[in-house]
């Protein structure tokens, strides 16, 4: 059964519990969804997840961990955090087809395990903080594009349900690998936001019409004065069709 996920995921990447409380209110109520990356996650832990899960069930949750280790050790961290229930959570598709292939196994496992609908897996191309320089200093062979189109094509053939890339990404994967992936897109900044530590931005209505499945925003509504009011702002003013696919089929 498919369920509708909401188009933006806002990103509360903080440690303090009773901000990230007061943000996932404010997110179901304006009808987002919330991300928790690592910094929340290393400060409160699993049960930091569960304590925001169990206050509001239904706000739709990625998790984003980037995980990236060897197959085993990334399969069994995936089996760990199967019953937060989020509905995406993040590996580093660079760690490899065998890596991927072994979190997918391990998460539809551990679903039918528990009784619940199994997380979709999405493969980290390339960080929206590193450009072509950033990348060749890293020894990656750059443009940016063919190594997020290299990532995404092996995530894709190994199972994953899509991939993490910046809004500049989107056309490219869409037309070369295809229109089932889904895209999350962060960098995301509405005109006339600061770019701040992100090299590779675009405005929402520029992905969406791109071709981005949802859209990660952080800071343009984590730091205004009323964030359920500027997420509902930043949703009101879509005002682009978003041709690409909304439904997570995995849940």
């Amino acid at each position: 059964m498919s369920v509708s996920l909401p188009l933006i995921f806002c990103a509360i990447d903080t440690p303090d519990m009773n901000a990230a409380r007061h943000l996932a209110a404010a997110m179901q109520e304006a009808g987002c969804g919330i991300k928790l990356g690592l910094e929340f996650f290393n400060a409160n832990g699993p049960q930091g997840i569960s304590a925001i899960r169990n206050t509001h069930p239904e706000l739709p949750l990625f998790l984003d961990l980037k995980c990236h280790d060897i197959p085993n050790t990334v399969g069994g961290a995936v089996r760990a955090v199967a019953s937060l229930a989020p509905a995406y959570l993040t590996l580093h598709a660079s760690g490899g087809a065998t890596m991927m292939r072994t979190a997918q196994d391990a998460a539809n496992e551990e679903a039918l395990r528990l009784g619940i609908a199994p997380m979709a897996l999405l493969g980290v191309t390339v960080l929206t903080s590193l450009d072509d320089a950033a990348l060749g200093a890293i020894g990656q062979v750059p443009p940016v594009e063919r190594q997020v189109l290299r990532l995404a094509k092996l995530a894709q053939d190994s199972g994953l349900a899509g991939i993490v890339c910046s809004g500049h990404d989107i056309a490219p994967v869409r037309k070369d690998i295809g229109g089932d992936l889904v895209l999350m897109v962060p960098g995301i900044r509405p005109a006339g936001s600061a770019a701040q530590d992100q090299k590779r931005i675009m405005t929402p209505q520029e992905a969406l019409r791109s071709g981005a499945t949802h859209l990660v925003i952080g800071r343009p509504i984590t730091e205004a004065a009323d964030p359920g009011a500027a997420a509902a702002a930043i949703l009101a003013g879509q005002n682009v069709v978003n041709t690409a696919p909304v439904k997570n089929k995995y849940i």
